[in-house]
Protein backbone atom coordinates (compact mmCIF):
# COMPACT_ATOMS: atom_id res chain seq x y z
CA UNK A 1 0.00 0.00 0.00
CA UNK A 2 1.31 3.41 -0.96
CA UNK A 3 1.70 5.78 1.99
CA UNK A 4 1.88 9.57 2.31
CA UNK A 5 5.30 11.19 2.56
CA UNK A 6 4.64 11.91 6.22
CA UNK A 7 4.84 8.18 6.99
CA UNK A 8 8.54 8.37 6.15
CA UNK A 9 9.25 11.88 7.41
CA UNK A 10 7.71 11.22 10.83
CA UNK A 11 10.03 8.30 11.61
CA UNK A 12 13.34 9.04 13.39
CA UNK A 13 15.38 7.46 10.60
CA UNK A 14 19.06 8.25 10.30
CA UNK A 15 18.57 8.61 6.55
CA UNK A 16 17.08 12.09 7.11
CA UNK A 17 20.45 13.42 8.26
CA UNK A 18 22.22 13.28 4.90
CA UNK A 19 19.63 13.13 2.11
CA UNK A 20 18.16 16.64 2.36
CA UNK A 21 19.05 17.26 -1.29
CA UNK A 22 17.12 14.17 -2.42
CA UNK A 23 13.42 14.13 -3.26
CA UNK A 24 11.16 11.63 -1.53
CA UNK A 25 9.58 9.87 -4.50
CA UNK A 26 7.64 6.96 -2.99
CA UNK A 27 6.71 5.45 0.38
CA UNK A 28 5.18 1.98 0.62
CA UNK A 29 3.91 -0.19 3.46
CA UNK A 30 5.27 -3.66 2.81
CA UNK A 31 3.08 -6.77 3.30
CA UNK A 32 5.60 -8.27 5.72
CA UNK A 33 4.02 -8.65 9.18
CA UNK A 34 6.35 -9.92 11.86
CA UNK A 35 7.96 -9.45 15.23
CA UNK A 36 10.51 -6.95 16.51
CA UNK A 37 13.52 -9.00 15.41
CA UNK A 38 12.42 -9.94 11.88
CA UNK A 39 13.94 -6.97 10.07
CA UNK A 40 17.09 -8.88 8.95
CA UNK A 41 14.81 -11.32 7.11
CA UNK A 42 13.28 -8.47 5.14
CA UNK A 43 16.64 -6.97 4.19
CA UNK A 44 17.98 -10.34 3.11
CA UNK A 45 14.86 -11.07 1.06
CA UNK A 46 14.89 -7.73 -0.76
CA UNK A 47 18.61 -7.95 -1.51
CA UNK A 48 18.16 -11.44 -2.98
CA UNK A 49 15.25 -10.45 -5.22
CA UNK A 50 15.42 -10.67 -9.00
CA UNK A 51 12.58 -8.63 -10.56
CA UNK A 52 13.78 -9.38 -14.09
CA UNK A 53 12.89 -13.05 -13.53
CA UNK A 54 10.28 -13.10 -10.77
CA UNK A 55 7.86 -10.33 -11.69
CA UNK A 56 4.80 -11.44 -13.65
CA UNK A 57 3.93 -10.65 -17.26
CA UNK A 58 3.61 -6.94 -18.00
CA UNK A 59 5.62 -5.80 -14.98
CA UNK A 60 8.55 -8.02 -15.97
CA UNK A 61 8.34 -6.82 -19.57
CA UNK A 62 8.44 -3.18 -18.49
CA UNK A 63 11.31 -3.85 -16.10
CA UNK A 64 13.39 -5.58 -18.77
CA UNK A 65 12.50 -2.96 -21.38
CA UNK A 66 13.89 -0.25 -19.11
CA UNK A 67 17.29 -1.92 -19.00
CA UNK A 68 17.30 -2.59 -22.73
CA UNK A 69 16.62 1.08 -23.40
CA UNK A 70 19.24 2.01 -20.82
CA UNK A 71 21.81 -0.11 -22.61
CA UNK A 72 21.00 1.54 -25.95
CA UNK A 73 21.18 5.07 -24.52
CA UNK A 74 24.16 4.49 -22.27
CA UNK A 75 22.26 5.18 -19.04
CA UNK A 76 23.74 2.32 -17.08
CA UNK A 77 27.43 2.32 -17.99
CA UNK A 78 30.18 2.57 -15.40
CA UNK A 79 30.67 6.27 -16.20
CA UNK A 80 27.15 7.07 -15.00
CA UNK A 81 27.26 5.22 -11.69
CA UNK A 82 28.19 5.84 -8.09
CA UNK A 83 31.77 7.02 -7.76
CA UNK A 84 31.84 8.24 -11.37
CA UNK A 85 28.99 10.59 -12.26
CA UNK A 86 28.09 11.15 -8.61
CA UNK A 87 30.02 10.65 -5.35
CA UNK A 88 28.75 7.93 -3.05
CA UNK A 89 26.45 8.93 -0.22
CA UNK A 90 28.75 6.89 1.99
CA UNK A 91 31.19 9.82 1.84
CA UNK A 92 28.70 11.98 3.75
CA UNK A 93 27.68 9.42 6.37
CA UNK A 94 28.28 10.38 10.02
CA UNK A 95 31.29 8.65 11.55
CA UNK A 96 29.19 6.21 13.59
CA UNK A 97 27.31 4.97 10.51
CA UNK A 98 30.55 4.38 8.64
CA UNK A 99 31.52 1.93 11.35
CA UNK A 100 28.39 -0.24 11.25
CA UNK A 101 27.93 -3.09 8.74
CA UNK A 102 26.85 -1.91 5.31
CA UNK A 103 24.46 -4.84 4.99
CA UNK A 104 24.02 -7.44 2.26
CA UNK A 105 24.78 -6.67 -1.34
CA UNK A 106 22.18 -7.22 -4.04
CA UNK A 107 22.22 -10.39 -6.11
CA UNK A 108 20.82 -8.95 -9.34
CA UNK A 109 20.34 -5.19 -8.98
CA UNK A 110 23.01 -2.47 -9.22
CA UNK A 111 22.49 -1.16 -5.68
CA UNK A 112 25.39 -0.48 -3.31
CA UNK A 113 24.57 -0.98 0.39
CA UNK A 114 25.24 1.96 2.70
CA UNK A 115 24.42 0.85 6.24
CA UNK A 116 22.40 -1.65 8.24
CA UNK A 117 20.93 -0.94 11.66
CA UNK A 118 18.48 -2.87 13.83
CA UNK A 119 15.49 -1.25 12.10
CA UNK A 120 16.90 0.58 9.11
CA UNK A 121 18.79 -0.22 5.90
CA UNK A 122 19.79 1.93 2.94
CA UNK A 123 21.35 1.27 -0.45
CA UNK A 124 22.13 3.62 -3.33
CA UNK A 125 22.09 3.49 -7.10
CA UNK A 126 23.07 5.93 -9.83
CA UNK A 127 22.69 5.96 -13.60
CA UNK A 128 22.26 8.46 -16.39
CA UNK A 129 18.80 9.52 -15.22
CA UNK A 130 19.12 9.87 -11.45
CA UNK A 131 20.93 9.17 -8.19
CA UNK A 132 18.64 7.18 -5.92
CA UNK A 133 18.37 5.66 -2.46
CA UNK A 134 16.24 2.70 -1.45
CA UNK A 135 15.46 2.83 2.27
CA UNK A 136 13.94 0.00 4.27
CA UNK A 137 12.60 0.44 7.78
CA UNK A 138 10.89 -1.72 10.38
CA UNK A 139 7.93 -0.01 12.02
CA UNK A 140 5.29 -0.84 14.62
CA UNK A 141 1.84 -1.37 13.15
CA UNK A 142 -1.62 -0.66 14.53
CA UNK A 143 -2.10 -4.28 15.67
CA UNK A 144 0.87 -4.40 18.00
CA UNK A 145 3.18 -6.12 15.53
CA UNK A 146 5.71 -4.86 13.03
CA UNK A 147 5.99 -4.53 9.27
CA UNK A 148 8.40 -3.28 6.67
CA UNK A 149 8.30 0.16 5.08
CA UNK A 150 10.13 1.15 1.90
CA UNK A 151 10.99 4.63 0.72
CA UNK A 152 12.59 5.70 -2.55
CA UNK A 153 14.52 8.96 -2.63
CA UNK A 154 15.86 10.40 -5.88
CA UNK A 155 17.95 13.22 -7.25
CA UNK A 156 17.12 13.47 -10.99
CA UNK A 157 19.96 14.14 -13.39
CA UNK A 158 18.88 17.54 -14.70
CA UNK A 159 15.85 18.23 -16.89
CA UNK A 160 16.11 14.93 -18.82
CA UNK A 161 16.20 13.01 -15.56
CA UNK A 162 13.15 14.84 -14.22
CA UNK A 163 11.29 14.19 -17.47
CA UNK A 164 12.18 10.52 -17.31
CA UNK A 165 10.97 10.19 -13.72
CA UNK A 166 7.68 11.88 -14.62
CA UNK A 167 7.19 9.67 -17.68
CA UNK A 168 7.60 6.39 -15.81
CA UNK A 169 5.52 7.37 -12.76
CA UNK A 170 2.21 5.87 -14.02
CA UNK A 171 3.93 2.59 -14.87
CA UNK A 172 5.58 2.46 -11.44
CA UNK A 173 2.39 3.13 -9.52
CA UNK A 174 -0.06 1.02 -11.48
CA UNK A 175 2.03 -1.87 -12.84
CA UNK A 176 5.51 -2.34 -11.41
CA UNK A 177 5.10 -1.52 -7.72
CA UNK A 178 1.86 -3.50 -7.24
CA UNK A 179 3.57 -6.53 -8.80
CA UNK A 180 6.63 -6.03 -6.57
CA UNK A 181 4.40 -5.84 -3.49
CA UNK A 182 2.72 -9.12 -4.40
CA UNK A 183 6.08 -10.76 -4.99
CA UNK A 184 7.39 -9.50 -1.65
CA UNK A 185 4.29 -10.81 0.12
CA UNK A 186 4.60 -14.29 -1.43
CA UNK A 187 8.29 -14.51 -0.61
CA UNK A 188 7.68 -13.30 2.95
CA UNK A 189 5.00 -15.89 3.59
CA UNK A 190 7.29 -18.70 2.44
CA UNK A 191 10.62 -17.36 3.71
CA UNK A 192 13.10 -19.76 5.25
CA UNK A 193 13.94 -19.68 8.94
CA UNK A 194 16.77 -21.03 11.05
CA UNK A 195 17.05 -24.85 11.19
CA UNK A 196 14.91 -26.26 13.98
CA UNK A 197 12.60 -23.26 14.24
CA UNK A 198 9.07 -22.88 12.98
CA UNK A 199 7.97 -20.29 10.40
CA UNK A 200 6.80 -17.02 11.92
CA UNK A 201 3.00 -16.66 11.68
CA UNK A 202 1.73 -13.35 10.36
CA UNK A 203 1.60 -10.81 13.15
CA UNK A 204 3.55 -12.91 15.64
CA UNK A 205 6.81 -12.01 17.36
CA UNK A 206 9.18 -14.55 15.86
CA UNK A 207 12.95 -14.18 15.93
CA UNK A 208 15.18 -14.76 12.91
CA UNK A 209 18.67 -13.63 11.98
CA UNK A 210 21.03 -13.54 9.06
CA UNK A 211 22.79 -16.83 8.49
Amino acid sequence: MRLPSSAHAAQPWRIHEFTQDFRLEDVWALPTPGGPDDFPDLVRQVAAGDPAKRLPGLARALWNARFKVGALLGWDGSATGVGSRVPSIRERLPADLREVPSGPGFDSLPFTPLYLLANEYAAEIANGTMHGVMHLGWVADERGGYRGQMAVLVKPNGVPGSAYMAAIKPFRYFVVYPAIMRQIERAWQTRSVEPGSAPTPAGSCGHSRFA
